[in-house]
């Protein structure tokens, strides 16, 4: 979930991933207090620090893996190129290491943003973004491991911006079906998908357009007949402030037309809201900013679950100035054939965790 617009923090922003400056930081250096939460059930987040723009793959040794934008955790600590993360519920991680042992030199100066994991071919795919702010042609890359721990060997340059006319080419979703492989992308100047060859490893055909300008963090989902559409929209990362939010909409061909709830198209119209925190300013308790969500996770009762991040009101900041986005999770509902999250919103109370048979 990054933005091409000039970031307002309290530090420049400029400085997310690897260079660090000594500056105020209401983010605290000890976690809050919580009362103790019922055998049972979680809440949210789910793993701190932070953990933006997450992807997530379930492995055959049960666990869950889940991958993230490249971030500096700690003041004066190298930045994580990729941080990977892993799981047997949803909700209690641990951090295994790096997916990357060196960052992508294809494109340099850049930072390794939004990856999306995916199993192809038997082995473990990693798309990512390789981009800086305001990069006037960021690019999208692949990298492979036999394994969901990496080391994963990167295979360099799927696409340039300006080598496929879409300006600011971030932000790639990977999707398969019937044996044809596509990849999705996009932010802020129109989503967009094409075919990818049988290995996956490069593009071919045609671009189709599915989204208009108003969204970066394209997910899409199928349910019943139809393929949701979910992408995040407004600022990424003004710590508390942060408006960031998931809209969504849906249509019965992986290659669109999408639609809103209103039949309207979604090159010209934004989805309907799916999820969204609080950006008021002073308010420093719940979330702010819920966006760029990982694969939605079925669980052995059947519950479908929502992996995303948002911001922390109470501590909105990491050391270096930056904005913390940690790791979230909400159960999902479906009413109508829409996907909903109970008031539209990230849940701050104790909930009933994810039931896997192997916990």
């Amino acid at each position: 979930m990054k933005r091409t617009w000039i970031i307002k923090n309290i530090c420049i922003a400029l400085t997310v991933m690897t260079v660090f400056v000594h500056c105020k930081n209401d983010d605290p250096a000890t976690d809050k207090k919580e009362e103790p939460i019922p055998e049972g059930y979680y809440k949210n987040p789910v793993f701190i620090p932070t953990f933006a723009d997450p992807t997530v793959i379930k492995a055959s040794d049960g666990f869950f893996y889940a991958y993230a934008t490249e971030d500096g955790w700690d003041y004066g600590a190298p930045a994580h190129i990729v941080p990977v993360i892993r799981s047997q519920d949803l909700v209690t991680w641990e951090f295994m290491n790096d997916a990357f042992v060196t960052k992508p030199s294809w494109k340099s100066p850049a930072f390794v943003w939004a990856p999306d994991i995916n199993l192809v071919n038997g082995k473990y795919y990693l798309y990512y973004s390789l981009s800086l702010w305001e990069d006037p042609n960021p690019g999208i890359g692949l990298a492979v491991s036999d394994s969901p721990v990496g080391p994963f060997v990167d295979k360099g340059k799927i696409l340039l911006s300006n080598e496929v006319g879409v300006g600011n080419s971030i932000d790639p979703f990977y999707y398969e079906e019937g044996g044809k492989k596509y990849l999705f992308w996009g932010s802020f100047r129109g989503i967009y998908g094409i075919a990818l060859t049988d290995d996956g490893t490069a593009i071919t055909g045609t671009k189709f357009q599915v989204a208009g300008d108003w969204m970066e963090g394209t997910y899409i989902f199928k349910h019943n007949n139809y393929y949701y559409l979910f992408g995040s929209n407004g600022h990424c990362c003004l710590g508390r402030e942060t408006p960031y939010k998931v809209l969504i909409g849906r249509s019965s061909s992986i290659e669109g037309p999408y639609v809103n709830q209103q039949g309207q198209s979604l090159i010209t119209n934004q989805g309907n809201l799916f999820l969204e925190g609080d950006p008021s300013p002073g308010v420093t308790t719940g979330f702010a900013g819920p966006g760029h969500n990982a694969e939605i996770v079925t669980d052995d009762n059947g519950t479908d679950w929502f992996l995303y991040h948002a911001v922390d009101k109470g501590r909105p900041l990491l050391p270096n100035g930056a904005t913390r986005r940690p790791l979230m999770i909400d159960r999902i509902e479906w009413v109508n054939d829409w996907p909903k999250i109970e008031l539209s919103e990230p849940s701050e109370t104790a909930q009933p965790k994810p039931v896997f048979l192997n916990d």
